[in-house]
């Protein structure tokens, strides 16, 4: 796997040098780029108690350096800690203005316009579930389009993006961002599902979900949701730019930008699923701004760079 740089001007870089102006901090750092450890394995490591590198843990999350996740363990949940990065370059010069902007879109879960599910499987909206349990035509129930959470066992769902960036712009990255977890009967936390990601019918990549998140209520979920159902999931983030495609920093496939043909002005299609050769084929749920633990629906972000000073110009209407 290529190194994880991040490269920093001077000032952007205050923040994160406090982060690691510890000698404890610096310890957690150099001991997670060997591997993930959990905050048990670090205060043994270090020879702390648990309370003090849970502390410091969180000054690193918030330096953007360290991502820590809450997966099933042997005496209940544990934390996971993972290494963001494997060097930082500062680089001392006076910030740059960048000509890079990022056009977002926010689509909620419902509005999917192909949907193909096998039970068990459903919808869900604020107020109630849509339809009947485990009945794949639900998917294309009328109110549908209301659902703030959708699951399935095997099968995908594919949306549709409009691509706002300008013709004179170029595209250098784009981002699929989602609230996402596996789907058992009820939940299981120990239940992986290797779920995928296709752009414009490219499978960029896939990740791996530990299990369907239960055993506490999302932050979100409406008073009516059972405790004994799917609670939560992961907030995850496959990006492709010029050198691959990542979730959340971490390589998963050497497919480009090139690879998917991405043009200004043209819509861009997302299918989220299970491949029927998966390892793990385990479902997914899919949340929206009404359930889990996160509010929002699945967002793509396009970073462009804007070209001869046109961007945001419109011609007229015919």
């Amino acid at each position: 796997m290529a190194s994880r740089v991040l490269a920093l001007s001077g000032l952007e870089a205050v923040e994160i040098l406090r982060g690691i102006a510890s000698e404890t901090r610096f310890r957690i750092l150099s001991l997670l780029s060997s591997g993930d450890m959990n905050i048990g394995e670090l205060a043994e490591a270090l020879q702390l108690a648990q309370p003090t590198v849970t502390r410091h843990i969180n000054v690193l999350e918030a330096a953007g350096l360290v991502r820590g996740e809450i997966s099933s363990g042997i005496q209940g949940q544990q934390k996971r800690c993972h290494l963001c990065y494997d060097r930082l370059n500062v680089v001392f010069q006076p910030p740059q203005v960048s000509s890079v902007k990022i056009e977002e879109v926010e689509m909620p879960v419902g509005l999917y316009s192909i949907a193909c599910a096998e039970p068990h499987c459903g919808l869900a909206k604020s107020t109630e579930v849509i339809g009947w349990f485990d009945d794949a035509q639900v998917f294309y129930h009328p109110e549908r389009a209301s659902a703030q959470l959708l699951w399935m066992a095997a099968g995908y769902v594919e949306y549709v993006f409009p691509n706002v960036v300008p013709a004179t712009s170029t595209i250098e990255k784009i981002e699929l961002g989602m609230e996402l977890c596996s789907e058992a009967i009820g939940y299981c936390n120990d239940y992986p599902s290797d779920i995928t990601v296709w752009i414009n019918g490219v499978e960029i990549g896939s990740w791996t979900s530990p299990g369907d998140m239960g055993g506490q209520r999302g932050k979100l979920n409406p008073d009516w949701w059972n405790d004994g159902a799917t609670q939560y999931g992961f907030l995850k983030t496959w990006s492709v730019d010029a050198a691959g495609t990542n979730v959340d920093g971490v390589s998963v496939s050497t497919y480009t930008l090139t690879d998917l043909a991405l043009l200004p002005q043209r819509t861009i299609t997302a299918r989220i699923g299970i491949k029927p050769d998966a390892a793990n084929k385990g479902g997914f749920n899919l949340f929206g701004r009404g359930f889990g633990n996160y509010e929002q629906g699945i967002i793509l972000r396009i970073h462009h760079a804007v070209e001869g000073g046109l961007d945001g110009e419109k011609g007229e209407g015919i």
